[in-house]
């Protein structure tokens, strides 16, 4: 019965630039596995950029226990050696998708937090580890999954509902600000289709449109990533103007994640992925359980 599996998913980075590994060309690139956090938990939404050489991973750090997520820091040499891993942010309520860029000489994080009734933009007050609310931000909407991009001369944030349900794995929102703190104007759905809307990492630039990854959601959450080319950002809406393949995880991690792959980010001449595996697990639904009934 699927109540006695949970999704476990694995974090890598690849020694090959995002459009590279896209493009499929990135078969034979190295790949460094970040560490496992330990029982009933698991690693996800990686995304990271480099400081000072070095490159700073950040990631979801889900406990199944407490059915909560944080979000951990991972700083690797440039040889992909591990230095530190910690602990950055907390909150009462769940963590996931911490996104984090730069803009004028300081350094973001835009988690998801959607339990929280609202989306919270963080400076870095201390990279890595001391992460300060921008209470100038003001987004109207708890936003799931949402990916900012400053491009044509404005800031855009894409964006998934998390209201009804079912259309937080099947629409895509757009909005535009001409700052990062805005204001900012929703500009409507710009794609629905469970077969890739729900944004899955970092955007990149091709010629004058933007490619968007993007999770293919058909037969599970998260179950693969699909492009979007996303063009016409000088119109009064941008356009999706096509939708890519499927793509696969890398062939070596099929074998022991094959269940899906829900996060592309790119970090100067890295990647990093995340892969999932569907696991069985009596013992969990079992504690659960006892704690409905007592």
């Amino acid at each position: 019965m699927s109540v006695f599996y949970r999704d476990m998913w694995h974090c890598l980075i690849l020694d090959a630039p995002i459009e590279t590994y896209a493009a499929g060309r990135a078969a034979r690139a190295a790949m460094t596995a970040l560490p496992m956090p330990g029982p009933h938990r698991f690693l996800a939404d990686p995304f990271g950029l480099w400081e000072q050489e070095k490159l700073y991973v950040f990631a979801e750090n889900y406990d199944y226990l407490t059915r909560k997520g944080v979000i951990d820091v991972f700083i690797y040499d440039r040889t992909f050696n591990l230095l530190e891993k910690r602990l950055v942010l907390s909150q009462p309520w769940h963590l996931s998708y911490p996104y984090v860029f730069r803009h004028e000489g300081e350094i973001y994080l835009l988690p998801e937090a959607f339990k929280s009734g609202k989306l919270t933009l963080y400076r870095a007050e201390q990279f890595p580890f001391i992460w300060k609310e921008v209470p100038q931000f003001v987004f109207p909407i708890a936003a799931i999954d949402a990916t900012p991009l400053f491009h044509a001369g404005k800031w855009w944030l894409f964006w998934t509902p998390p209201l009804p349900a079912p259309a937080r794995q099947s629409v895509l929102q757009i909005s535009v600000a001409p700052t990062l703190c805005g204001p900012w104007n929703n500009l409507g759905e710009l794609y629905r289709d469970r077969a890739g809307a729900r944004p899955g990492g970092t955007p990149w630039q091709k010629g004058e449109n933007i490619i968007l990854p993007v999770q293919d959601c058909t037969l599970t959450y998260g179950g693969g990533l699909r492009f979007l080319e996303i063009g016409h950002f000088d119109a009064p809406k941008p356009q999706v103007l096509s939708s890519s393949s499927l793509l696969p995880p890398p062939a070596d991690m099929k074998r022991a994640y094959p269940d899906g792959l829900h996060t592309l980010a790119g970090a100067g001449k890295v990647t990093l992925i995340d892969l999932k595996k569907r696991q069985f697990n009596l013992t969990h639904h079992l504690r659960r359980l006892g704690k409905r009934v007592f």
